[in-house]
């Protein structure tokens, strides 16, 4: 059985209403892990796994998407003067607030500090992607309807 983008928000749904504080599931290759609190590393996960087994572990909000999602590729190197803007949490990015309407910001848009330049939804909540620093958007490095994961680079702005 292969694990869809929609069963890992359904994962997410069920996960938030519970009273764990911490999930770890593996199918084959596929691996989720899910906490609420921090981020842990996949380190400290199978740590806390070996630690404790099966049970549930105080730790973080933090997925690792299955692998037969597309992976975050390495962070490569910014370009000096460059500020990034990262994903607040793992969900579904937007570039406009409907299908309708035009994305918030393309190459080349001025930002002021706080704008909101995308949404991230998860359980059918949709949380604004908003910049710390003011300048120009140089790239955009995520598509419209495309999974993300938590610190992943979003945006590139030249204050």
């Amino acid at each position: 059985m292969e694990l869809t983008e929609d069963d890992v928000l359904e994962i997410l749904k069920l996960f938030e209403q519970s009273k764990f504080d911490f999930l770890q599931l593996q199918q084959g290759e596929r691996k989720i892990t899910v906490s609420k609190g921090g981020y842990v590393p996949s380190g400290a996960v199978t740590a806390v796994a070996a630690a404790t087994g099966p049970v549930a572990a105080p730790a973080s909000t933090a997925v690792a998407a299955p692998s037969h999602l597309p992976s975050r590729p390495a962070p490569a190197a910014v370009e000096p003067g460059l500020v990034p803007v990262t994903a607040p949490m793992v969900g579904k990015f937007y570039a406009a607030p409907s299908p309708s309407d035009p994305p918030y910001v393309e190459q080349g848009t001025k930002v002021a500090a706080g704008a909101t330049v995308g949404l991230i939804e998860v359980m059918k909540v949709f949380t604004s992607i908003k910049t710390e620093t003011a300048g120009t958007i140089e790239q955009i490095l995520v598509k419209n309807g495309e999974f993300v994961e938590f610190g992943q680079t979003l945006f590139l702005i030249r204050p």
